[in-house]
C-alpha cells in the first residue's frame, strides 16, 4: 500500500518492467555461470615445482616436461610396464627378431588437423633422432650394439613402416614410445640454417614459443603458459582414441599444472581445495591420512617407488680453457673409490628413513628400480654401505687420509676435506636429505657446505659449466634397465658423474674414462643384445654389482609410492611405475564429488 501512495500506475508499471529484466538477467547469468561452473570442474589440477625448459621432446633431457600429454609413440606402456598400442594399431617381428614392422592407425591427424603419416614417422628418426647435427638423448637410447649403430626404416605402402636393426635389440620396441614429430611443421626447421650454420630446428618450439604455434599427437595441446604461474593444456579433438562406445578420448577438457616453488605451497594448494593431486612426501602422510576423509581424497599406495635419489662426485677430470673443472685437490678426493666407499658407510640411511621417510622407505642400493625384474637384491649378492662410522675411517686411513688434532679429517698433503653439495632448492625431502648428509659427514670430521639451488641452475650445472662438487638428485625409473643406458654409456648424454659435452657445446680436454666405466657400458650393450630374459637378468646383476662397488653413486632411500588423489577424479587405477595418471584418457570428473 505505501509503494501505491508513492508511486504512479505509469512508474509502477516501468519499475516492475526493470524488475523483470533484472530477475531475467539475473537468471541467465546463473544458468551461464552454472554452465561456465560445469565446464570448469570437468578439469584436473596437478602442481610441478619449475617450469619446462623446452616445448621440443628431441631436445629435451629433463622433467618436469610436457611431452606425456602433447605427444604420442607408435606404442606405450600401461600401469604394469607392458606395451600396448598407440600410434601403431600392431606390430609383427621377424623370425631373426632384427626387424619389427609397424602397422598405423588409419585417419591419424594432428591437433591441426592435418594428416598424421608414415612420412611424419620416417622424419622423425630419419631427419631428427638420427641427425647428427641435433644434440638429442634421444638418439643414445636407439644406437645399437658395440659399434653403436642405428636402426634403418622402410616405408612400405602407405600404413606401414619397418624398423631393421643391425642385430637383436631386446628393448627396441619399448624404446618406439618417444613421440611422433610433425613433418609439415618441422622439416624446414631441420634442412634451413642460423647464422652460426646450425639447424633452426634447435631454435624452434622453445618455451617462448605461442602455444597455437605447437602441434600435438597427444591426448592434449599447450593452450597457454605463464612463466612462473601455470601451464593449460586442453583437449585435442583430433586424438586417435576412442572407448567401445566410440566416444572420443580423453573425457577431462582440460589439464592445469600449477608451477609452485616448493613442496610445501603444493600441500596448502591441495589441502585449500586448489589441486586435485598431491605426491605425497612422507613428512606430510600421516597429516593427510588423518584428513583423508574430511579432505575428500584418497591417499594409494603403489609400494615401492620407481625412482632413485643419489648422491654423487664429480669424476670428470677434464680441463676446459686450460682450467679443470673440479678442483684438482677435490677431484683427486672424488676419484679415490675407498673415498666414496668410506662417504657411502658415513651416511646413516636408517636415520633418513626414520626420521624424513617417516619409517615409509627402505635402503636403496642399486641404480635399477626396485619393482624391476631386474633388481638384484642384498640377498642375491648385491654389495651395500649400511652406517658404519667405524669402516668409514678404516677405509679413510687405507687411502691416505688421516685426522688433524682437531678431529678433521686431511688429504696426505693436510687439506682439509671439505666440499660443496648441490640439490634443487623447493624439494623438501632432497633439502632434509642434504642437511643431513652434512650433519653425517661433519660427525666423521668433513665439512659440506650444503647449497639447494634452483632446479635451471642445477641443470646448468650438471649439463653445461661441469662445474660442481657434489650433487644430490633423483631419477624416475622403470621396469627396463635399458632406459638408463645413456646414463651409464661413457659418451651418453646424462653420464652426469663423468660428463662428455655434447656436439655444439665447449668441448673439454683430457677427459679420463675409468675402466668399470667401460666395463659397464659393454654390459649394458650386452644385455640389450640378449633375448633370453634369464641370462639377460644375469648381466644386469654384474652392472648393478660394478656400480656399488664403484660407487659413481651412492644410493640413499627407496620411498613408498603415495599418492594423495581428489574423489572426485573417476577411473584411477594406481601403478607404482607411472602413478596415478597414466590412464589419464580413461578418467573422468564426478559432477557429484
Amino acid at each position: 500500500m505505501m509503494l501505491k501512495k508513492i508511486l504512479n500506475p505509469a512508474r509502477w508499471s516501468i519499475l516492475l518492467l526493470v524488475l523483470a529484466i533484472a530477475i531475467g538477467v539475473a537468471s541467465c547469468r546463473q544458468i551461464i555461470s552454472s554452465a561456465a561452473a560445469k565446464v570448469d570442474r570437468n578439469q584436473l589440477v596437478s602442481a610441478i615445482l619449475s617450469d619446462p625448459k623446452t616445448f621440443n621432446e628431441a631436445l629435451s633431457n629433463e622433467s618436469p616436461n610436457i611431452f606425456g600429454y602433447v605427444g604420442s609413440g607408435l606404442i606405450a606402456e600401461n600401469g604394469k610396464g607392458e606395451l600396448q598400442p598407440a600410434l601403431a594399431e600392431s606390430w609383427v617381428v621377424s623370425p631373426d627378431s632384427k626387424t619389427v614392422t609397424f602397422k598405423l592407425r588409419e585417419n591419424l591427424k594432428w591437433s591441426d588437423g592435418a594428416p598424421l603419416t608414415i612420412d611424419d614417422v620416417a622424419f622423425t628418426f630419419n631427419e631428427v633422432y638420427f641427425n647428427e647435427e641435433i644434440p638429442t638423448d634421444t638418439r643414445d637410447i636407439l644406437k645399437i650394439g658395440k659399434d653403436r649403430k642405428l636402426p634403418t626404416l622402410k616405408k612400405i605402402g602407405a600404413d606401414r613402416i619397418e624398423f631393421t636393426t643391425p642385430e637383436p635389440f631386446a628393448p627396441f620396441i619399448r624404446t618406439l614410445g618417444i613421440s611422433i614429430l610433425p613433418a609439415h611443421k618441422l622439416r624446414a626447421t631441420v634442412n634451413q640454417k642460423d647464422n652460426t650454420g646450425k639447424p633452426l630446428f634447435l631454435s624452434t618450439w622453445g618455451i617462448n614459443t605461442k602455444p597455437s604455434d605447437l602441434v600435438s599427437s597427444g591426448m592434449f595441446m599447450l593452450e597457454s603458459y605463464s612463466p612462473g604461474e601455470r601451464l593449460v593444456f586442453k583437449k585435442n579433438p583430433h586424438y586417435w582414441s576412442k572407448d567401445a562406445q566410440g566416444d572420443r578420448q580423453p573425457y577431462i577438457d582440460k589439464v592445469i599444472w600449477q608451477i609452485v616453488e616448493s613442496t610445501d605451497t603444493a600441500l596448502v594448494q591441495f589441502r585449500s581445495g586448489g589441486l586435485d593431486s598431491y605426491g605425497v612426501s612422507p613428512d606430510f602422510f600421516s597429516l593427510l591420512k588423518k584428513e583423508e576423509q574430511k579432505g575428500g581424497y584418497k591417499i594409494y599406495n603403489g609400494g615401492p617407488a620407481t625412482g632413485t635419489t643419489f648422491m654423487s662426485f664429480n669424476l670428470n677430470e677434464g680441463e676446459r680453457d686450460g682450467k679443470p673443472l673440479v678442483d684438482p685437490i677435490k677431484s683427486r678426493w672424488f676419484n679415490n673409490v675407498k673415498f666414496r666407499q668410506a662417504i657411502a658407510y658415513s651416511i646413516d640411511r636408517q636415520r633418513m628413513i626414520n626420521n624424513i621417510y617417516r619409517g615409509l622407505g627402505a635402503p636403496q642400493d642399486s641404480p635399477i628400480s626396485v619393482p624391476s625384474p631386474y633388481y638384484l637384491s642384498r640377498k642375491e649378492g648385491l654389495p651395500f654401505y649400511d652406517y658404519s662410522p667405524q669402516k668409514a675411517k678404516e677405509l679413510f686411513t687405507a687411502a691416505g687420509f688421516k685426522y688433524n688434532e682437531q678431529n678433521k679429517l686431511i688429504d696426505d698433503r693436510d687439506n682439509p676435506i671439505r666440499f660443496t653439495l648441490i640439490t634443487n632448492s623447493g624439494n623438501k625431502i632432497r633439502e632434509a636429505l642434504g642437511t643431513q648428509i652434512k650433519q653425517d659427514l661433519a660427525l666423521i670430521g668433513i665439512e659440506v657446505d650444503f647449497t639447494p639451488i634452483a632446479f635451471s641452475l642445477l641443470v646448468d650445472r650438471i649439463d653445461s659449466s661441469l662445474q660442481w662438487d657434489s650433487l644430490l638428485i633423483g631419477f624416475t625409473g622403470g621396469v627396463e634397465p635399458n632406459d638408463g643406458a645413456n646414463f651409464w654409456s661413457v659418451d651418453g648424454g646424462s653420464h652426469m658423474f663423468n660428463l662428455k659435452p655434447a656436439k655444439g657445446k665447449k668441448q673439454i680436454t683430457d677427459r679420463r674414462v675409468a675402466e668399470w666405466e667401460k666395463k659397464i657400458d659393454n654390459l649394458y650393450i650386452q644385455a640389450a643384445q640378449e633375448l633370453n630374459e634369464s641370462k639377460r637378468r644375469q648381466i644386469y646383476a654384474e652392472t648393478q654389482k660394478i656400480t656399488q662397488e664403484n660407487l659413481p653413486c651412492i644410493y640413499l632411500v627407496n620411498s613408498l609410492s603415495l599418492s594423495a588423489i581428489k574423489n572426485r577424479i573417476k577411473g584411477i587405477d594406481y601403478s607404482p611405475i607411472y602413478g596415478p595418471f597414466w590412464n589419464l584418457r580413461e578418467l573422468k570428473i564426478s559432477e557429484n564429488s
